[in-house]
C-alpha cells in the first residue's frame, strides 16, 4: 500500500513536471491551471492502473499448484469507471499441490482454500469436498476422521455442482 502511494505521488509529480517543462518551453502560453489538473489526472490514472492490474499481478506471484477457481468483481458508486469494467477486488485459489485425500474414500478430498483480497491479509482455510455428492464441509469446525477414511462429524453443506471452487477442487491431478 505504502509502495502504490509513493508512485502515485511519483506519477503526479512526474507528469506536473513534463507539463511545467512544456509550458517553460512554450514561453507560459498554457493556462496556469494545467500543471495541477494534469497532476491530478495522473495520480487518478495510475490508481486506476493499480486497481485493475492487481488481480494479474498477484495471480502471476502465487506458488505452483495453486489455481485461481473464482473472482469476484466489484462496482463502486464512488468509481463510476467500474460501471463499465468492474475490477477483481477478491479471489480464492485452490491450493491442488496440498490435496488429501483418503484410499478408501476417493471421492472426499481435503483442500486449503486461500482467499485473497485487495486490501486484506490472505487467509488460507482448510475445506473438505465430497466430489460424488456435489457438498462440502468446514474443517475448522474440528472434523474427525475414522480409521477408514471416513468423515464421522462433518456438518456438510450442499453446493451446486456447477461451484467453480468445487469444481477446482475435485479436478484430477
Amino acid at each position: 500500500m505504502l509502495f502504490e502511494l509513493i508512485g502515485t505521488i511519483v506519477a503526479g509529480a512526474a507528469v506536473a513536471l513534463l507539463v511545467w517543462a512544456l509550458n517553460r518551453t512554450l514561453k507560459g502560453r498554457l493556462p496556469k491551471w494545467l500543471i495541477p489538473a494534469s497532476a491530478g489526472a495522473a495520480m487518478l490514472l495510475a490508481t486506476i492502473s493499480s486497481e485493475y492490474s492487481w488481480f494479474d499481478r498477484t495471480a502471476a506471484t502465487m506458488p505452483e499448484g495453486m489455481v485461481v477457481a473464482q473472482a469476484i468483481e466489484e462496482k463502486a458508486f464512488y468509481r463510476p469507471w467500474t460501471y463499465a469494467a468492474p475490477f477483481v477486488s477478491r479471489f480464492v485459489a485452490v491450493d491442488q499441490a496440498t490435496t488429501r485425500t483418503h484410499p478408501n474414500q476417493p471421492d472426499q478430498r481435503l483442500v486449503d482454500l486461500v482467499f485473497y483480497g485487495r486490501w486484506a491479509r490472505t487467509a488460507k482455510v482448510p475445506m473438505l469436498f465430497d466430489c460424488a455428492n456435489a457438498r462440502r464441509a468446514d474443517v475448522l469446525d474440528g472434523i474427525d476422521f475414522g480409521a477408514d477414511g471416513t468423515v464421522l462429524n462433518a456438518d456438510w453443506r450442499n453446493v451446486d455442482a456447477t461451484d467453480p471452487i468445487l469444481i477446482k477442487a475435485c479436478e484430477d491431478l
